[in-house]
């Protein structure tokens, strides 16, 4: 499944890359493409991010009214998440195509011969070969960026080669090699700028919907709600609000998918954290707005 995403994703970031000649500015341009095709799903997204935080008052008279009865209160609950046609799953299908999307462009810019340019397996397994005879292989889980660094050698070795020139792809972008993996030139300071720059654009996303949740929730929920037992009637308390167990879990989403793209970023090329950059750039962007437009 993910190499037919990768494959699909190939041929925009081709195209991209055949328009501009850059490589980084296909990615930048491919990341503001798939964030457009997406936005009806961040809209939706976010809607159901408010609506789920001003249902916190509703859950929270439910989960005192039975809170000696978890079977009739989790009905309860089935039934408000009905009434108010939602789900209790909601988040889940945002952290699905969030984790297809960071597994087909790392698999993309992890074989962009075979992928991008669509350069046949065999073409490939023999430059592959070239240089592993040479030494000139320096990954075995990069094998097709060691092809497109050793381009030059390869063009020498095979003149006569019609798929030769394809190789020379420019991933060179403001002074950044986008071929270079972190992991493996941890001495050149310029292969963590990238990651770093994620990182702080990570934090400040979470951060920020965070702030979001809390300052909604502070909306919502300027009184406790207490259920008198005998009368039925709401009564005003001081108690601590209660963390719904959704809230809960969409938190842990927010920080579940940035640990996991840190932790491939160091091991991938800088192209797939370029993409991840400015992706975070762009949520950021787009949550700003979305949160004002959204009521």
């Amino acid at each position: 499944m993910f190499e037919f995403f990768a494959s699909l994703f190939g041929y925009i970031l081709a195209f991209l890359y055949d328009l501009i000649n850059n490589y980084g500015l296909a990615i930048i341009l491919f990341t503001i493409i798939i964030k457009i095709i997406l936005l009806p799903l961040s809209i939706k997204q976010q809607k159901t991010l408010k609506k789920s935080t001003q249902l916190q008052e509703k859950m929270k008279v439910i989960q005192f009214k039975y809170k000696n009865n978890p079977e009739k209160m989790n009905q309860e609950m089935m039934e408000l998440y009905k009434s108010e046609n939602m789900s209790p799953f909601s988040g889940c299908l945002t952290a699905i195509i969030q984790l297809l999307l960071l597994l087909s462009v790392f698999y993309l810019v992890r074989a962009p011969l075979t992928y991008m340019e669509k350069i046949p397996t065999e073409d490939i397994n023999k430059y592959i070969t070239q240089l592993k005879e040479e030494g000139k292989i320096k990954s075995n889980v990069y094998p097709e960026i060691d092809v497109i660094r050793e381009q030059q050698w390869l063009k020498e070795k095979n003149p006569d080669d019609s798929n030769i020139n394809r190789l020379a792809l420019q991933m060179n972008f403001l002074g950044l090699d986008l071929s270079k993996v972190p992991q493996q030139n941890m001495t050149d300071f310029t292969v963590y700028i990238i990651p770093i720059l994620y990182i702080l654009s990570s934090f400040i996303s979470i951060r920020m919907t965070t702030s979001m949740q809390q300052k909604q929730q502070k909306e919502n929920a300027k009184k406790d709600i207490k259920i008198d037992g005998s009368t039925g009637k709401e009564l005003v308390v001081k108690e601590e609000n209660e963390i719904d167990t959704v809230m809960q879990t969409n938190k842990m989403m927010s920080w579940m998918m940035p640990i996991m793209s840190i932790s491939i970023a160091f091991v991938a090329p800088l192209g797939l954290a370029l993409y991840w950059l400015v992706n975070n750039i762009l949520m950021i962007i787009e949550r700003l707005i979305l949160n004002k437009l959204i009521k």
